[in-house]
């Protein structure tokens, strides 16, 4: 229902209302203006006494106001759907996976390990240790001394000169022959020889071993044999695998609710009698 046209109507009806009402019997208000009246459909309006205002007052109009119906806004939650349940189906999860398989069995093979070398420098003995007699010649040294050979002595020679007085050397005076005494001195020899410093020995003489360097190479280590170990050979596959099966569930649909907002009468419409002005009354 639409309450905008409602209140329309009611609106017209209570201005024509207004104006077909007598102000008493057989007795009616003129305006300004005469208005026609139109037929309006209108709402049930509920009367409010009889064709006539109670207790009316001599001198004073009256006239039948329509009071419109009060209306008030509600709100309120309304069910739209109700609630209800619903199967529904799963479907299988599926994952990738990965395994290893053997392509390959373990195995073992021989191998030989060569010999490895080195090479050393030794002292090899050319000439052991050994010792030898040696004689030590004796040393000497030359001496030398004088040897007597023939003893001083002395002689009478002849002599020349002045005989000089001792207590006067002036009075020299010649004399006959002079003979003087001489001395013969002695004679020697000087005879060499060699005499011994130190007696002839022998003493040990210690001869070191003689040795030599050499090179050469040698084995260091030797040729062995050594088992080695094959390990299996794997391949990785990748495989499609379900992770989670197919399955069902039911899932409940809660009701769905609206909300809707309505105008709800609070009091009907209804003509009161209400005291008016008239410019003048009609006989």
């Amino acid at each position: 229902m639409n309450f905008l046209s409602i209140k329309s109507s009611v609106a017209v009806v209570a201005v024509a209302t207004v104006m077909l009402s007598g102000c008493a019997q057989k007795t009616s208000c003129e305006g300004s203006a005469p208005v026609a009246a139109a037929p309006v459909k209108a709402a049930p309006v509920a009367a409010s006494g009889s064709l006539y205002p109670p207790n009316p007052v001599a001198g004073k109009c009256y006239a039948r106001v329509l009071t419109p119906a009060k209306f008030k806004t509600v709100t309120e939650k309304m069910l739209a759907s109700e609630a209800s349940t619903k199967v529904v189906t799963i479907p299988a999860k599926y994952g990738k996976a990965t395994k290893k398989i053997l392509v390959k069995e373990a195995s073992t093979r021989l191998v030989v390990v060569p010999a490895t070398y080195k090479t050393v420098t030794e002292k090899v003995l050319v000439s052991a240790a050994s010792s030898r007699l040696v004689t030590i010649p004796a040393t000497y040294k030359t001496v030398s001394k004088k040897i007597l050979v023939k003893p001083e002595t002395t002689t009478w020679k002849r002599g020349s000169g002045l005989l000089t007085d001792v207590r006067d050397p002036q009075g020299a005076r010649s004399t006959g022959e002079i003979m003087c005494l001489t001395k013969i001195p002695a004679v020697y020899k000087t005879v060499t020889s060699k005499v011994v410093v130190t007696p002839a020995t022998t003493k040990t003489i210690a001869i070191p071993a003689k040795y030599k360097t050499i090179t050469k190479r040698v084995v260091a280590t030797p040729a062995t044999t050594k088992t080695i170990a094959i390990p299996a050979v794997y391949k990785t596959v990748t495989y499609r695998t379900v992770v989670a099966p197919a399955s069902s569930k039911t899932i409940t649909i809660p009701a769905t609710y609206k909300t809707v907002t309505r105008q709800v009468k609070t009091a009907p419409a209804k003509l009161v009698w209400k005291t008016v002005k008239c410019k003048r009354v009609i006989k």
